[in-house]
């Protein structure tokens, strides 16, 4: 089996426009979580992530009228990954390199937009790439057309473990030996008032904080009281490890392993059994004992249920061992990117490797019995000893993806 590195990042989310400055946020301690600044009357939750993203900087106005602000994330962290990996493809790599990416909702602006112009404004004018601009596989396809890329071109939509499975799929080609080079990763752009209002009416979202809307989202803090929906964009490139060796690229991590289950019980119900499995397959992928993982990047929704279940699916993956493992969730900064968030997840994961520091869990003020491992509350650590971690993607549907990455 191949070895499997990650040479190029890109990123484009709340709390930063490219990875270095998305990492130096996380472990700042720095929210990109706020009041909206279009949030409607009409809407109970004003707080979300939003990025700070002007879309007219990187396209003329003639192309983005054909782009969902899904696409044009994804197109812009895309461009920063090939760039950041110093890329130079050939025809022949470029017939073989593909694109996987994960997201969970397509182009919501679009189908939001159509609804309202036929439905609210009565009117039987519907743009006319609306189709093209909403259909869940324009961000994957645009890549692959703005790239020339003519290797598999994929779209994984698991809900909020999407981009998780994208990058394992992707994973699991090049250690197969299929192709040397993928372009993997997530795109979400849910902050609509249609999309909104059904998450409002699921009854998931947080309250906002009365005292500080940054700090609505509070992970395995007693005090949670739900998930803050955000926005972003993560497009990794995976390759061979020999075949990045012998062009001399940049080395940000391997992955080393990747688990896949599902819960089989409940749609938005989350089981201890589907998480734990999932974690011991990425674990047994990876020939790595669970003692060996330092740090966990954890799902961390800030949901009552989920965040007891995730740690209970830790400590039984774990053992006595759990005790000793750091745990955080970086959506207490950047909110839940729904399709989009395993993969932004996976980027700090492997900044934390790379930098030895591990991003905090931000706003955990009251410990909650239920979740009582170490969740590296509110200030960032430095950890000489971390070599190997684990970034974990639970979702709605109960499809449960987990990596396992190491340290380049």
């Amino acid at each position: 089996m191949k070895r499997v590195a990650v040479t190029g990042l890109g990123v484009v989310a709340p709390c930063g426009n490219d990875p270095e400055q998305f990492f130096a946020s996380l472990v700042a301690g720095r929210s990109g979580i706020g009041v909206l600044p279009q949030a409607s009357a009409r809407l109970c939750t004003r707080i979300a992530a939003s990025a700070s993203f002007d879309a007219s900087a990187h396209f003329a106005a003639p192309r983005l009228r054909m782009l969902d602000r899904v696409s044009q994330l994804a197109l812009v962290a895309a461009e920063q990954a090939l760039r950041n990996a110093a890329l130079e493809l050939g025809d022949e790599e470029r017939a073989t390199t593909g694109v996987f990416i994960g997201t969970a909702l397509g182009g919501a602006a679009t189908t939001d937009d159509g609804y309202s112009t036929l439905y609210r404004e009565s009117s039987d004018r519907i743009k006319p790439y609306t189709v093209l601009m909403a259909m869940t596989n324009a961000a994957a396809s645009w890549i692959g057309i703005e790239h020339r890329l003519s290797g598999p071109n994929l779209t994984f939509s698991t809900a909020c473990s999407s981009s998780a499975v994208a990058i394992g799929e992707a994973w699991l080609r090049i250690r197969s030996g299929a192709t040397p080079l993928m372009l993997a990763g997530g795109a979400e752009a849910p902050l609509t008032l249609g999309t909104l209002k059904a998450w409002e009416a699921l009854r998931t979202l947080a309250d906002e904080d009365p005292v500080d809307p940054s700090a609505s989202c509070k992970p395995f803090s007693k005090d949670r009281t739900g998930l803050v929906l955000g926005e972003g964009a993560a497009v990794l490139v995976l390759e061979e490890w020999e075949h990045a060796l012998r062009r001399g690229a940049t080395v940000y991590g391997e992955i080393a392993g990747y688990g896949l289950s599902t819960d089989g019980a409940h749609l938005t119900r989350p089981t201890i059994d589907g998480q734990a499995r999932a974690m011991q397959l990425a674990l047994d992928s990876a020939a790595v004992p669970a003692d060996a993982i330092a740090y966990i990047n954890a799902h961390g929704t800030a949901t009552l249920q989920n965040d007891a279940v995730e740690t209970a699916a830790i400590r039984r993956v774990f053992g006595a061992r759990a005790d000793r493992v750091a745990v955080s969730s970086s959506k207490s900064m950047h909110g839940h990117l729904l399709g989009a968030a395993g993969a932004v997840e996976l980027v700090a994961t492997l900044f934390a490797l790379r930098t030895r520091t591990i991003p905090p869990t931000l706003n955990l003020r009251i410990p909650d019995p239920e979740c009582d491992l170490d969740y590296v509350p509110n200030v960032a650590r430095r950890d000489q000893d971390i070599e190997l971690a684990m970034t974990n993607s639970f979702a709605f549907g109960g499809t449960n993806a987990v990596l396992v990455c190491r340290r380049a």
